[in-house]
């Protein structure tokens, strides 16, 4: 089995890029923009763990049957967080009744 060699700098690049994306997240909590605040959040959150997995966690150069397992996790997770924003879209609209 062949592993790829990865260069340190792709590593420092990646940690530098999650270092900015955390601090657009701590900017984007003090601007009050409303019900999209929650989902840039989750948009920058998701972009995060995207990153880490893909180069931290070696998926990037990882077989098929690797990336089939990590794409329904994610499947899962969007399912998941879909279901919760119907939930709270939904018991706001039944609070104003």
């Amino acid at each position: 089995m062949s592993h790829t060699v990865i260069p340190p700098r792709v590593y420092v690049t990646i940690f530098a890029v999650l270092l900015v994306l955390t601090a657009v997240t701590t900017a984007v909590a003090y601007v009050d923009l409303g019900v999209l605040n929650v989902i840039v959040m989750l948009g920058i959150a998701c972009t995060k763990a995207v990153l880490v997995i893909l180069f931290f966690m070696h998926v990037r150069y990882a077989s098929r049957l690797t990336w089939l397992y990590v794409s329904s996790g994610f499947l899962w997770f969007g399912l998941l967080v879909l279901f919760t924003i119907a939930d709270v879209l939904t018991r706001a609209e039944a609070s104003i009744r």
